[in-house]
């Protein structure tokens, strides 16, 4: 039936749609009974209908948005009836709705982003200005602390009644010696009656004259000095400070007396070399030579009365240097025994010396020489008085007693001992002297090569005191000393209970020399079988300091006894001389400041007051330092030659002192009553008064990592000042911005660049305490308070943080390595981070040989291995490591120069090359590191530790 349906029945129906009309037309003609099943037909057709127009809307709505759809929608029929024109316009109306939608929502999408921007900037804003808050609190508490710590300060400036002490300021006298009667009893003088002291006030500085010996000639005609102490003498004394051209201002008046040699044999025979006459003629003698040192320096004649030209001469209150005395002649604690001058005239000596290992050598003891006949005053001319046939007497007895020590000698050689002694008596060819006078004293064999052979070999050097009693000393003897020391070989005086030694009354020559009464010849075997290797090497090492210092050079024994002299009277030495610290910057220019600063991560720890620049007092012990320590300042420091402002040796009080009439400048923790944490941090505490540091950092053409490095240091407590060395020829940018880190920042020029500038003692370094730092090391604040703490209590060594060791490679080379490897033991403290005292600076700069510092400038390495070894050799001491670090880096910094792939085989030489000029290895091992008090340690809650990380 459906098929029979006519669909031209519904063409009346225009409105409808194909399928609607023929739908109508249908239903016209069907009968009721099937109208259930038209129901269903139509509930399953419509359905589809309805799809078809969805999923066209669908479509429409996937390119175009929900407004351009709503409107196709509502004007679905306008569609139909519109022209082309009118569509296009309704087209270009749509797309332009659109791109405003778009713009609008892109307007919107940008408003948010800068929304979110701000939101986080805010955010970050307010976590810096928290950041910010809790460093102001920070400084605000130290700025109280800082304010008890000035009021303290100002009220132990109101209540000081010591003077603020400098370097002396020199008082000198206006006039020359008037002219006196001579003396009545010079054989009687002693430096309270025959010195004027008047002329040598406590700040005079020691001022010294030298009577030219080309002007003023003092010896007979037929006689002259020897050319050799006239030039160099004069050359020596030029470099000494004391030296004054001024005679009314001088303390002393120094004669060069000899060595004076004849020119021809009969001058010898007929006459003495000393014209009296011309010596009292001299222009400012006085009249009784008063204040005048009559420098007599042997250095050919060594035979047993060489040297001895005063005899049976009046000279007046004139003080008598040289190195024969008879025993009646010498007047004690006025006269002054010293070497004769054997070495060249300055510079390093340290070739000359043999190497201190092993500590026994291969001969137990050695001895060359032969029996001399006395030459004194009994030469042939002569007649000889009771009194001389009276020490000749005495002198034939004392040769019996040598003949038993020679033959006891000639035994123990012979005999069934494993020691090996070298012994020889007799000189080939013999002497003359020998043959036809008595035999009488000891003359040296062989050339000084040869002896030097033999001592280098022998771990004992037998030294005979002189046979004629009468002798307190001889050339020969002294001169037998000053071998013994330079070769290693310690000295065995054998009748040393009645000779005197050089510069006795300042050298305690029983730390390098063993002193036996003849009598006791038997028991010398045994007794230097008894020394120990750790005693024998001590003795050793003692024996070439002195001989370094005081022997060496002629520039040495000359300037060690004008410091003699001056000790004797009480007188501080000169101050060191300092490094001038010119800036790189001219006067007028003024470089830029720049605000940014690197905060510390953990600013929140307290580490100390924020106090105004402190130098550290200086030259407090200017006249008590030779009294209290003058034993240490000869024979341990070994550098009496200059006054330094402040010492690592310097005495401390006990701890009761600062709490009872002492104490000015102390800050005990809590006023004495300890505590931790907080009550630490303000105050220093320790043994000693309160002071700062200074650091000094030495860069090279790397501005930007040394202004980071700079900006580190802001609101580091303690801190003095920063000296920042410009090895760079380079001048530093103009526009380079230096940070403002709240103490001065000093930038010294250096003349050249060297290593060497790291340790020069800058005058612009006002603290004991110098923190030498790399340019390129990173420390946190905690730590550098930490290691100044800890170098507080270890004023004389190094402390600091990268740490190193010497290793012994026997396997190839039998020789020192440089290791830089995790370790339990260290042997050194890099001073690319590390605190060191400034008296090392002036030591390394003035008293360190000066091969090492040219092997730094050589290699461009080396020179905090140099400070190592120096602060070793003197106090026999290890560096001390604080906290873990063993090294340092700098990600990002350039290549540095321990990056070389030759860094570690320079160090290798130059650890060899140190322990050759010092004749040994200074370095020693410690397993030791300090970490902090209460590290790890479990406290109360309401207490904190002295320090958060260490």
């Amino acid at each position: 039936m459906i098929g029979n349906i006519s669909l031209e029945a519904g063409h009346s129906y225009h409105h409808m749609g194909p399928g609607g009309r023929d739908i109508l037309h249908w239903l016209s003609r069907i009968k009721l009974p099937r109208l259930a099943l038209l129901i269903l037909v139509m509930l399953c057709i419509v359905p589809l209908f309805t799809h078809y127009y969805l999923s066209k809307v669908e479509t429409d709505l996937s390119n175009l948005d929900i407004h351009q759809t709503r409107s196709k929608l509502e004007g679905f029929h306008d569609f139909t009836s519109m022209k082309a024109t009118e569509l296009k316009a309704r087209i270009e109306e749509m797309l332009g709705i659109k791109q405003s939608v778009s713009n609008e929502l892109r307007e919107l999408e940008a408003k948010r982003r800068r929304l979110h921007g701000e939101v986080s900037s805010l955010t970050q804003q307010i976590d810096e200005l928290k950041l910010e808050l809790s460093h102001q609190q920070m400084d605000l508490d130290r700025l109280k602390i800082s304010v008890v710590q000035a009021q303290a300060a100002q009220k132990e400036a109101v209540e000081r009644n010591t003077p603020e002490l400098a370097p002396p300021k020199k008082v000198l006298s206006q006039n020359v010696p008037e002219l006196v009667p001579p003396y009545p009893n010079t054989h009687t003088c002693r430096m309270f009656n025959c010195f004027d002291h008047s002329r040598c006030a406590l700040t005079s500085g020691f001022p010294v004259y030298l009577y030219d010996p080309e002007e003023f000639p003092i010896v007979n005609q037929g006689w002259d000095i020897d050319g050799f102490l006239k030039t160099y003498i004069k050359h020596t004394l030029g470099y000494n400070a004391h030296l004054t051209l001024d005679p009314a201002a001088a303390c002393i008046y120094i004669v060069l007396v000899g060595e004076a040699l004849a020119l021809s044999d009969d001058t010898k025979n007929l006459s003495v070399p000393l014209d009296i006459r011309k010596l009292q003629a001299l222009p400012y003698w006085g009249g009784d030579g008063r204040n005048h040192v009559l420098l007599n320096l042997a250095r050919r004649d060594l035979s047993v009365g060489a040297g001895n030209l005063f005899e049976k001469i009046d000279t007046g209150r004139a003080i008598i240097v040289q190195s024969t005395f008879l025993r009646e002649n010498f007047r004690d604690d006025f006269d002054l025994i010293v070497p004769p001058i054997l070495g060249p005239p300055g510079g390093d000596v340290w070739t000359e010396c043999a190497h201190m290992l092993p500590a026994r050598r291969r001969y137990l003891f050695s001895f060359q020489g032969e029996m001399q006949a006395l030459k004194s005053s009994f030469t042939t001319h002569q007649i000889i008085d009771d009194a001389e046939l009276d020490i000749v007497k005495v002198s034939l007895d004392e040769n019996n007693l040598d003949n038993f020590i020679v033959q006891h000698l000639k035994d123990m050689n012979n005999g069934l001992t494993l020691d090996k002694f070298f012994i020889q008596f007799e000189c080939i060819p013999a002497s003359e002297e020998k043959k036809n006078h008595q035999v009488l004293d000891w003359s040296l064999c062989g050339t000084e090569s040869s002896r030097k052979a033999i001592l280098r070999e022998s771990t004992f050097a037998l030294i005979l005191a002189p046979s004629n009693m009468s002798f307190l000393s001889t050339a020969a003897m002294q001169a037998r000393l000053y071998e013994a020391l330079r070769s290693g070989a310690i000295p065995v005086i054998l009748g040393g209970d009645r000779i005197a030694l050089s510069y006795k009354e300042v050298i305690a020559w029983r730390r390098a020399a063993i002193f036996l009464p003849k009598a006791r010849v038997t028991e010398m075997h045994f007794l230097l079988r008894a020394v120990p290797d750790n005693d024998l090497l001590a003795m050793r090492r003692q024996g070439r300091i002195l001989w370094e210092r005081y022997f060496g050079t002629a520039q040495s024994v000359v300037d060690t006894i004008i410091a003699v002299l001056r000790n004797r009277l009480g007188i501080p030495p000169l101050p060191a001389p300092q490094t001038p610290s010119p800036s790189i910057f001219n006067s007028s220019f003024v470089p830029l400041k720049s605000d940014t600063i690197i905060a510390e991560s953990d600013a929140e720890e307290s580490l100390g007051p924020l106090e105004p620049p402190y130098p550290s007092p200086a030259y407090k012990r200017n006249y008590t330092i030779g009294l209290v320590q003058g034993y240490e300042m000869w024979n341990d420091w070994v550098n009496p030659f200059y006054l330094y402002p402040q010492l690592p040796f310097d005495t401390f009080l006990p701890s009761d002192a600062k709490f009872i009439g002492s104490e000015v400048g102390f800050r005990p923790i809590s006023k004495g009553a300890g505590g931790a944490g907080k009550e630490f941090s303000e105050s220093l505490g320790g043994n000693y008064p309160r002071e700062q540091f200074t650091i000094v950092m030495l860069t090279y053409e790397r501005e930007q990592v040394l202004i980071n490095s700079l900006a580190r240091l802001f609101g580091l407590p303690y801190l003095n000042k920063v000296v920042v060395v410009w090895n760079s020829p380079k001048p530093a940018a103009e526009d380079l911005r230096w940070p403002d880190i709240g103490v001065p920042i000093h930038i010294i020029k250096a003349k050249r660049n060297s290593l060497n500038n790291r340790f020069l003692p800058f005058d612009a370094i006002e603290t004991e305490a110098v923190l030498s730092v790399d340019d390129d090391a990173h420390l946190r604040h905690d730590e550098i308070m930490f290691g100044f703490r800890v170098w507080r209590e270890h004023r004389d060594r190094i402390v600091g943080f990268p740490g190193r060791f010497h290793a012994w490679d026997q396997n190839s080379h039998n020789a020192w390595n440089y290791n830089s490897n995790y370790s339990c033991e260290l042997s050194m403290v890099l001073t690319g981070a590390a605190f060191i005292h400034k008296h090392y600076t002036y030591l390394y700069t003035h008293w360190l040989p000066q091969a090492i510092r040219d092997k730094v400038d050589e290699y461009m390495n080396c020179e905090d291995l140099a400070m190592n070894f120096l602060i070793s050799h003197i106090t026999r001491k290890p560096p001390v490591k604080v906290t873990s670090r063993w090294t340092f880096r700098c990600p990002g910094c350039p290549v540095s120069l321990s990056e070389d792939d030759t860094h570690f085989q320079e160090r290798h030489k130059c650890i060899n090359f140190f322990s050759q000029v010092f004749g040994y290895m200074p370095l020693l091992n410690t397993q030791y590191r300090a970490d902090s008090v209460l590290f790890k340690t479990r406290i109360p809650h309401d207490k904190q530790k002295c320090f958060k990380f260490i």
